[in-house]
Parts: C-alpha cells; structure tokens; sequence
C-alpha cells in the first residue's frame, strides 16, 4: 500500500488543513469511490482545489480528480489513475482536505464550521457553558457540541445547543471567540 502512495505528491502539504468531505467505499470494479461532501451545498467541494487526502498515522498526499457524479445522496470520484476496485479500496475512510486559504471570503457576519470550534459559549446571563468542540448537521439544524468546563456546577460534561439563530443563538463574535446563546446551563 506504501509504495503505491509514493506516486502522489507529498509537497504542498496544508499549513491549515480544514477537512471538507470523506472518502468512502469503493463502488463498481473501474477504481470509483463514493465520496461525501461536509459542504454545505454539496456541489462546492468541487470549487476547492488541491484535494489532499490523510488517514489518521498517515501523511497527506495530493490527489487530482479524473472525473466525478452525483448520485444519490453523495458523489462517485475517479482518483486520476486509480483503475480497480482493489487499488480505490486502499483509500476508505480518508478524509478530503483542502488548505483554509482556498475557502471564499465570507460576507461580514458570516462564517465557517471551523471557525466556531474553540469559541467560548456564553449564556446571556454571562454562565460559561464551555468551549465548541465539534458541529453536527442533523438535517434540521446544526448543533454545537460544547465540552464544558472542569467546573461546571451542574456536572454536565457536554452539552448539544441547537444551532438556532435569534431563538437560541443570539450572537457570534469570532474575533473574541464568544458564541452567546439563549440556554439553560442545566442542560
């Protein structure tokens, strides 16, 4: 599997890396492979180049796509010189990553997934609810998971604050890293 790896490109590799999809299994004997998209409209992964794939242990490596389709509720890529189902099935479960850089600018006001983790989540009665950890879309809405601090009075390790503007979340402010929220700390 190594020495297959060595013909990808090991250079260029991303000084902030944002994970923007995942590979998953292979389908049909060509060498496809069923991808997902964490944009959030799907298409745009597409938009974003180069690709680098990392599987945990392992090193980033660029890949360059020989073609792609939609199908279902995700996408079917052809890695560039991948023929066989044997060869796509090395690269299961890697995610799909691009360098932060390459992101659009955002309109005021606006911002990433990435760019909520590690803010401060803040009641608007000023409790500290603990530090975003990770996001969750669940088709409805987005959640923030929040790992609340070691000295929470409620005991609550983490907590799941539906990504609800003006109703729950009342304000983002990402150059203090502050998320104030509408929500009770005992939850």
């Amino acid at each position: 599997m190594y020495n297959f790896f060595l013909n990808f490109k090991k250079n260029n590799i991303p000084i902030n890396p944002i994970i923007l999809g995942k590979i998953g299994s292979a389908n049909g004997v060509k060498g496809w492979l069923r991808m997902f998209s964490y944009t959030e409209k799907k298409e745009n992964i597409f938009t974003y180049y180069p690709w680098f794939i990392k599987k945990k242990e392992f090193n980033f490596y660029e890949i360059k796509l020989e073609d792609w389709k939609k199908y279902k509720n995700y996408f079917l890529i052809k890695i560039i010189s991948i023929k066989d189902r044997e060869i796509a099935k090395l690269f299961v479960n890697y995610e799909i990553i691009v360098e932060a850089s390459n992101l659009s600018v955002l309109d005021d006001g606006d911002y990433y997934w990435k760019d909520l983790i590690d803010c401060n989540v803040v009641t608007k009665e000023n409790y500290n609810l603990g530090k975003v950890i990770n996001l969750i879309e669940t088709g409805s809405h987005d959640v923030l998971v929040v790992q609340s601090n070691s000295k929470d009075i409620f005991g609550i390790k983490e907590r799941f604050i539906p990504f609800i503007n003006k109703k729950v979340i009342k304000k983002v402010n990402i150059t203090n890293r502050i998320i104030i929220v509408n929500w009770n700390p005992n939850f």
